[in-house]
């Protein structure tokens, strides 16, 4: 791989790798960087619940799997008549699918027995031979009268999909703990300084380079009082987030050996929530969604997508764009999107995220609280947001399009020509002496 491939900056094969204030400080909106304004639907596809992270059913290598047709996807959801704000506090698995990636199904709860007393995010694997396994967050624990806050890395096994009669995902399912940090290499909550305590998102993944098997994860890593990290500086130290993985020395889903952490952000951001990796041209593309309260003071970033990329999996990371930010709201609605989810489509890699705070420009998510209940559920989305299209080449993204919300490509799908290539196409035409106006070049 030549230097031109990744910028300027060519990352190491090896080590542990951060991202760095001087980094994080070049974090700016730029044309490339800013999704469009999102509106509601015309019609909401599942209006019986809410819903918000959201991952796909994913063969082993991270792409998407399709199974008989159909494209499988798995949600947090929480009854719609409920407070947006609490959706958190009784978050369940549900499983939606679709035989054309338009339109979708609810094939409701996943597990009746799922451990913790909530679930919180994750991935999904459609392993060689047809089973399904679900990993996942266990929040709290179960039996406690009050909620907690512990998190724990589940895997569920077990699963399978029969499409005999149309379709039906179902057990028996098995739950597994699977990782809990260590306190050395990944913080426990009772050493946690920070406004946010992290041990969850489990995200599945084999590289197709080496065949390794690895489960990223969110964490943060131990900054103990009295650290010379940051300077010394205790406000920064709290700020400690990082990007955790475990091995699979055999591949099995189920039996993992943490390893060392992808990236740190220490000084930096508190949470680089739902790590993930596009393996795209020879190189390792890990992408996380991010808030902007959660960076270190005297860093300015807002919620969005960040990315890094290497060459190796655990390489020295360098940051897309120069900073790391991949895609985010708008000025204008900066809480409209949240929670990224990358996957390669073709030439393009898409993103997927839930449809957030819309018609809202505040300051922070914490002003929606102060609103009238009935505000509060109008301006929630609750439901899958546009599919964003980006060029990706080297350490550099741009976002040159949109899909419809909920669309999620079939394999082998040719996507609708981007706004730039119906330009240039009608530039061409335009000279050849035969013109066509935008809607006119949609239907060739």
């Amino acid at each position: 791989m030549t230097n031109e491939a990744l910028g300027e900056s060519r990352p190491g094969t090896k080590g542990h790798a951060g991202w760095t204030r001087e980094q994080a400080s070049r974090i700016k909106r730029t044309d490339d960087t800013v999704a469009p304004i999102v509106y509601p639907p015309e019609t909401d596809q599942i209006p019986e619940v809410h819903i918000w992270d959201t991952w796909f059913l994913r063969n082993r290598d991270g792409t998407l799997a399709t199974v008989d047709g159909y494209r499988v996807c798995f949600s947090l959801t929480a009854p719609s008549d409920l407070l947006p704000g609490k959706r958190h506090d009784v978050a369940t698995i549900r499983c939606f699918y679709s035989d054309d990636g338009r339109n979708w199904n609810n094939a409701g709860p996943v597990f009746e027995d799922a451990l913790g007393q909530r679930q919180w995010a994750g991935s999904a694997l459609h392993d060689d031979d047809g089973s399904v396994y679900l990993f996942y967050t266990a929040a709290g624990e179960e039996g406690a009268d009050d909620l907690t806050y512990a998190q724990r890395i589940v895997g569920a096994g077990g699963g399978s999909i029969d499409t005999t009669d149309g379709f039906d995902l179902s057990g028996p399912w098995t739950h597994h703990e699977l990782l809990q940090p260590d306190g050395d290499r990944y913080e426990r909550e009772d050493q946690s300084r920070g406004m946010i305590y992290t041990f969850r998102d489990p995200w599945f993944f084999e590289d197709p380079a080496t065949g390794e098997t690895w489960l990223l994860f969110e964490a943060n890593t131990p900054v103990p009082e009295g650290s010379d990290a940051c300077g010394g500086d205790a406000a920064l130290q709290e700020f400690n987030g990082s990007v955790g993985v475990a091995r699979s020395p055999t591949g099995d889903p189920l039996a993992w050996d943490l390893e060392d952490p992808l990236l740190d952000a220490v000084g930096v951001n508190q949470e680089l929530e739902r790590p993930h990796i596009v393996y795209r041209d020879g190189l390792y593309y890990l992408f996380i969604s991010s808030h902007l309260h959660t960076f270190a003071p005297g860093l300015e970033g807002f919620d969005a997508l960040y990315g890094l990329v290497a060459e190796d999996l655990q390489g020295e990371y360098v940051p897309l764009n120069e900073s790391g930010l991949v895609a985010t709201n708008p000025e204008n609605a900066p809480f409209q999107s949240y929670s990224w989810m990358a996957f390669p489509h073709g030439d393009e890699v898409l993103v997927q995220s839930f449809f957030n705070y819309y018609d809202f420009d505040g300051d922070t998510l914490d002003e929606i609280a102060h609103m009238p209940e009935s505000e509060q559920m109008r301006r929630f989305g609750g439901s899958l947001g546009p599919t964003l299209r980006l060029n990706v080449e080297g350490s550099r993204t741009r976002i040159i399009g949109t899909l419809g919300h909920w669309h999620i490509p079939l394999d082998g799908e040719e996507l609708p020509p981007t706004d730039r290539e119906l330009i240039r196409r009608g530039k061409r035409d335009a000279e050849s002496g035969s013109y066509h106006t935008q809607s006119e070049a949609e239907s060739q």
